[in-house]
């Protein structure tokens, strides 16, 4: 079978707009002799396939022989980005300083040195409004060799300042080196294990932290200093389940870019990752109203140039608009009409398909599922479910092991007696060697293993038990993933008051919004 994602050449030319197509051809046509007739040829030939097949492209082009075609596409590759250069340079402050640059080093190559030291001001400027530290940096350093080979007057005391620019430059890129690596770090650690599954992992995770902050790191001043000194702490008490630290730490994240409003522009990916983790933080604290909100603030944002014109932004705020939409749905208890989301989700992972990392894709598989099981329709739930079982486990372990849960209820639900025993069991060696059983789902597993042996009129009697047992883990942070991954105690009450569980959520959540308007 073709592999769509495996060529990078093919990757490229399929990520192309119409407008980046017509640029394409159009340089192409400028700087192009005879021989390049094959690239062109090559370029329309992806251009029209749905996935990467080598041996097809070869059969419908015999003009391309196959030895050529390594050195085809190399050529092909670096005329698209050289095409692309032309027309990003303008929305992009890292293309337009490191053209700057480029014409800084043609002004020094002709002995042109005051007019070099000119355009480095400038962007010296640029670099600073825009915080790029390591601009600055190339800067300096081209300023301290210009003022140490020649003799520019261009003013006094000019080695002291330069000196003094560049101590400041290399301690906060230090700092933030520092804190960018830790910020990986414990995202990476979310990323393969999940939230913390105990107080040891917790608490490990935290004195992680600790051990690796520069010191005084809570009061380094600009603006990428602040932002992974957040990141941190929001990762960290994300892992740890610590939901009131991770709403205030992705506020002060958002917070940041109210006071950096240029940064907005320079650093689109982190303000829309933050607006995520502020949703996701929302989610957690079931704080509706505030979720609310920032889903607004997002979908006006998304429309904006700096998202619309750049198909990385168009993805990552597709993304997070729909889990927050999705989430949203969850609180309110509304998953029949969270199912109108799903055409549209399912059209933008096909288009979006060469683009989304497996860890992005197997979030919305699971939570599509858990909109078809809180809906009734655990055929369909089940469907989405065995996506994310037959994946191929090398992250997100805890996703893997819910979902393997919630298809072992979905097939309860639906009285698949006979494949129960196997997948309880199957379930139960998938989590236990994952060192992943917590006590809400020892009990779960305890009840499922008992209910074989129940008459029916003993049932409502054991889902009743069964709740009180688990209630009472329910302030128990350590335990609260498996609340928000699948809301066993609605399923309960459901079970005892045989009604749809949305029916259930719907109720409270009505409830909770009459007893806030009380207040």
């Amino acid at each position: 079978m073709p592999n769509r994602s495996a060529d990078t050449v093919f990757q490229l030319v399929k990520s192309l707009e119409k407008s980046e197509k017509r640029n394409f051809k159009l340089y192409m046509k400028r700087h192009s002799s005879d021989g390049d007739l094959k690239v062109i040829r090559l370029f329309d030939a992806m251009d029209k396939m749905e996935d990467y097949d080598e041996a097809i492209l070869l059969k419908k082009n015999p003009s391309i022989a196959k030895q050529q075609l390594s050195n085809l596409k190399a050529h092909l590759y670096k005329i698209i980005l050289a095409s692309l250069r032309l027309i990003k340079q303008e929305d992009n402050i890292t293309i337009q300083l490191h053209e700057q640059m480029d014409f800084a080093r043609i002004l020094y190559n002709k002995g042109l040195y005051l007019q070099t030291l000119k355009v480095l001001e400038r962007m010296k400027e640029q670099a600073r409004q825009y915080e790029q530290i390591t601009y600055l940096q190339q800067i300096l350093f081209f300023e301290k060799k210009i003022e140490a080979l020649y003799i520019t007057r261009s003013m006094q005391d000019r080695a002291g300042q330069l000196s003094v620019e560049s101590e400041i430059v290399d301690d906060r890129l230090t700092y933030i080196t520092k804190l960018s690596n830790l910020s990986l770090q414990l995202y990476s650690w979310f990323i393969q294990n999940g939230v913390a599954r105990n107080e040891k992992e917790g608490d490990d995770v935290k004195k992680y932290l600790e051990d690796h902050l520069p010191k005084d790191a809570d009061k380094l001043k600009g603006f990428y200093e602040q932002l992974y000194f957040y990141q941190c702490h929001a990762w960290v008490a994300f892992i740890r389940q610590d939901f009131l630290m991770y709403y205030r730490y992705t506020q002060k994240w958002v917070d940041l870019f109210d006071i950096y409003p240029a940064m907005i522009e320079a650093e689109t990916a982190h303000y829309i990752k933050g607006l995520h983790n502020l949703m996701s933080a929302h989610f957690d604290t079931q704080n509706d109203k505030k979720l609310s909100e920032v889903i607004e603030l997002f979908e006006h944002f998304a429309q904006r140039k700096v998202v619309q014109q750049n198909e990385n932004h168009r993805i990552l705020c597709f993304v997070y608009l729909y889990i927050a939409k999705i989430n949203k749905h969850f609180i309110e208890g509304t998953f029949t009409e969270g199912l109108r989301l799903v055409p549209h989700i399912e059209e933008k992972l096909e288009e979006f398909e060469l683009f989304l990392d497996r860890h992005r894709v197997l979030t919305f598989y699971y939570k599509i599922a858990c909109l078809y099981f809180g809906s009734g329709n655990n055929e369909k739930a089940i469907e989405y479910l065995n996506k994310i079982i037959n994946w191929k486990v090398d992250l997100r372990t805890d996703l893997q092991c819910y979902a393997r849960l919630l298809h072992l209820i979905a097939h309860y639900e639906l009285g698949n007696f006979d494949l129960l025993e196997y997948l309880i069991k199957s379930v139960y060696r998938f989590m236990g060697k994952m060192e992943n059983l917590s006590a809400v789902e020892e009990e779960m597993f305890k009840f499922l293993r008992q209910s074989f042996n129940l008459s029916p009129d003993k049932f409502k009697a054991a889902f009743e038990e069964l709740l009180q047992r688990i209630r009472k883990y329910e302030g128990n942070r350590f335990e609260s993933r498996a609340f928000v991954y699948l809301d066993i105690i609605s399923w309960l009450e459901s079970k005892i008051g045989n009604t749809p569980v949305q029916k259930v959520i719907k109720e409270k959540f009505t409830k909770k919004q009459e007893s806030a308007k009380n207040k």
